[in-house]
């Protein structure tokens, strides 16, 4: 669905993207962990075209995203769901228009059938419908990620994209997320890229995992296969993330 050839990004000398290969098949829990700092975040701006590589290509189902005409673009939009790692709520909107927010600026959806479909997508991700009258700045770090997960999956996309869904949750609340993600993206039979840093997580929720060290994927392959990757910097990264010694 997406592939990404030889991808590089810079910021002056900093240069964090250094030439990344990876592709995003139909079908795939793809996970993608790496350090701090790696470029995680960045890379997963390339992939949907909020952020133009300084060099290389990004393919969406066969076709170069740079050639791509904007009514393409529009359409392959239409096709995700974005949730963005610091929430990316709207504060001055109630809840249930933040969910409905996609939905609201196509002229076939009125307000109330908007907001019926918000009360539903609360209901998916364990939250009462009266949450829909609240205001961001009303809800606990665990809510509002709760609400940017129903906002993700307002429009039932083909393709999830999520941003360290859990940072800076408590592990209970980090295991009901996961959770979520895994009921909701089994529900919808879509497909779905993760970043995280919380190893435990991707475990739960992949079945592909892809490492990105220095600017690079150093190791992509099965979720099951990582603990046996054979790659030194994969190994470290894995030990250090679960707390186990190498």
């Amino acid at each position: 669905m997406i592939k990404l050839n030889g991808v590089t990004k810079s910021f002056g000398d900093n240069h964090i993207l250094t030439g990344v290969d990876l592709a995003l098949d139909e079908g795939d829990s793809l996970v993608l962990i790496g350090g701090s700092g790696s470029g995680k975040s960045l890379l997963l701006k390339c992939m949907i075209g909020l952020v133009e590589p300084d060099a290389g290509s990004v393919e969406i189902d066969g076709h170069d995203a740079r050639r791509m005409s904007g009514r393409d673009r529009k359409a392959f939009e239409t096709r995700f769901g974005m949730l963005f790692q610091y929430g990316g709520l709207f504060d001055s909107l109630p809840v249930w228009e933040n969910i409905a927010f996609r939905l609201l600026q196509d002229s076939a959806w009125d307000p109330k059938r908007a907001r019926e479909a918000a009360d539903d997508r609360l209901a998916m991700v364990g939250l009462e419908a009266e949450v829909g009258d609240l205001y961001p700045a009303e809800l606990s770090g665990g809510m509002q990620k709760r609400v940017g997960l129903a906002r993700a999956i307002a429009t039932d996309p083909e393709v999830l994209f999520l941003d360290e869904p859990t940072a800076g949750l408590d592990p209970i609340m980090c295991n009901i997320i996961y959770e979520m993600i895994q009921k909701n993206v089994n529900e919808l039979g879509a497909t779905s890229f993760v970043i995280t840093s919380d190893m435990t997580g991707a475990l739960k929720i992949s079945n592909r995992m892809a490492v990105l060290h220095e600017g690079r994927i150093v190791w992509d392959g099965p979720t099951a296969d990582v603990e046996a990757s054979g790659n030194a910097d994969v190994d470290q990264f894995i030990h250090a993330a679960s707390g186990r010694s190498a």
